[in-house]
């Protein structure tokens, strides 16, 4: 059952009827874009980490935008088995779902930092920021699907390190730089993988460099970097076009930088590599079928 839509009115254009979850939503990029959303009248489901500052997020969005439809969800995405709850909860919850913004990540840390693990045995930027919303996505599939035309804007980086298949939690040779663009360059090619299986769907998804060094809090508290290049709003403006554009109606399976199309990492454009990581993204996951 799909949502009607009148004759010659564009589905994502009826802002107030849509409901949009956007993950890692009380700081930064995930925040901007929650706010913009709400202020259109959507249904915003925030997810994030911390109840205490999700609750606060919440209100602050909901006297910012006089939007009452501002929806706070917990979960720490170094837990596989929260966000699987997660996503029960918000199948139980939401009628339907037009727009899933898998936006929750961590940053490189700093040179000093040591490797980390998540709470499943993983290397930690691997586990939430690529098998935490590559579980999350496939779980909400059926609800996506249920409520197309629907999209998803996964949040990458043009940041891309090609995976050592011997060496994907970074046992040997560890380095956080190294750890977060790989993790990126996972959901880059899950992007690609997933857009295939899509085909037909009434499901679009495709990734973006939002924009580069944005002055969020995971730039600044790394040193990494010496400075900030631009800002979260222009990183928002680009996550939102890729969410609401028009002019992307049936693009599936790109790779953009801003707004505009680019090439990522070779290795995204190698099926060999993708079905590698897709087999092994499963067997981690615990994840049956891939694309439904």
């Amino acid at each position: 059952m799909h949502k009607h839509v009148e004759e010659g009115e564009h589905p994502l254009e009826k802002a107030e009827n849509q409901v949009i979850l956007v993950t890692g939503a009380t700081d930064g990029l995930g925040k901007s874009v929650a706010r913009d959303f709400a202020s259109r009248g959507s249904k915003v489901l925030l997810h994030g980490r911390n109840q205490k500052k999700g609750e606060a997020t919440v209100q602050e969005i909901r006297d910012d935008t006089a939007n009452e439809k501002v929806v706070y969800y917990n979960a720490d995405f170094s837990s596989l088995n929260a966000v699987r709850v997660l996503s029960d909860q918000i199948q139980a919850d939401q009628e339907h779902l037009d727009m899933l913004i898998n936006n929750a990540g961590i940053g490189a840390g700093t040179r000093l930092s040591r490797r980390e693990q998540s709470s499943d045995g993983f290397e930690l930027r691997l586990a939430v920021n690529y098998l935490a919303p590559f579980l999350l996505t496939h779980r909400l599939l059926p609800l996506l699907r249920y409520s197309a035309p629907a999209r998803i804007v996964n949040v990458a980086s043009a940041g891309q390190q090609p995976i050592n298949f011997d060496n994907v939690m970074l046992e040997d040779e560890y380095d956080g730089l190294k750890a977060y663009r790989q993790s990126k360059l996972a959901l880059v090619m899950f992007t690609i993988d997933l857009a295939e299986n899509l085909v037909g769907a009434g499901i679009t998804v495709n990734c973006l460099h939002p924009a580069s060094l944005m002055n969020t809090k995971m730039v600044l508290d790394s040193d990494y970097f010496d400075e900030t290049m631009s800002t979260v709003d222009e990183g928002a403006q680009a996550v939102e076009y890729l969410a609401t554009s028009p002019e992307l109606d049936g693009v599936n399976g790109e790779y953009f930088d801003g707004k505009q199309r680019a090439l990522a990492n070779p290795q995204a454009y190698d099926r060999d590599a993708r079905r590698r990581l897709r087999m092994l993204s499963q067997q981690l996951t615990m994840l049956k079928k891939f694309g439904e």
